[in-house]
């Protein structure tokens, strides 16, 4: 398992792991977003082969908690470790994986029209928002990928039992 570094998109450079195209990372949880008696990192998951970030926030609250925030984004490898670019689009996943939101494809588009991010870019964060639907969430009847609803991606599994990579 080789040592990384993850550039967030809230500026913050945070610990990780990376075995093959999976990485974790633990992001100290800015304190406007904090919950009091709650953790203040969280351990954020990248698919790099699939362009996806997922995190079960520790900053959700009631009917929310447990529930998966999921990101597609863009991942630069540079010298100093990997930058994460948002690509607008989000999913929110409750336990179990039996239904899912999509959020912010007017923020996609909005981007778009306003020159934010560049055509090619558009079209892979909708590729990978699909691909991400296709292998992680639909069910045996919709043909899945994957075995049915293989959610939280099985690759994820090894990373969700180490202790804390030094965050916080």
């Amino acid at each position: 398992m080789e040592h990384v570094q993850v550039l967030h998109r809230t500026g913050q450079w945070c610990p990780g792991r990376r075995l093959g195209e999976v990485v974790a990372y633990d992001l100290p949880i800015l304190p406007r977003w904090q919950v009091a008696g709650h953790p203040t990192v969280d351990r954020a998951y990248l698919l790099l082969d699939q362009g996806i970030q997922l995190i079960r926030t520790v900053t959700f609250e009631g009917p929310l908690i447990g529930w998966w925030y999921v990101d597609v984004v863009e991942i630069e490898e540079t010298d100093a470790g990997l930058v994460v670019h948002d690509l607008y689009v989000d999913f929110l996943v409750p336990p179990g994986a039996a239904r899912y939101h999509v959020l912010d494809l007017d923020e996609l588009g909005e981007a778009l029209t306003q020159g934010a991010i560049t055509p090619a870019q558009c079209a892979a964060a909708l590729s990978n928002a699909q691909g991400f639907i296709e292998r992680h969430l639909r069910g045996a009847e919709k043909g899945s990928i994957d075995p049915p609803r293989q959610f939280p991606p099985e690759a994820i599994a090894v990373f969700e039992r180490l202790p804390s990579f030094g965050a916080g």
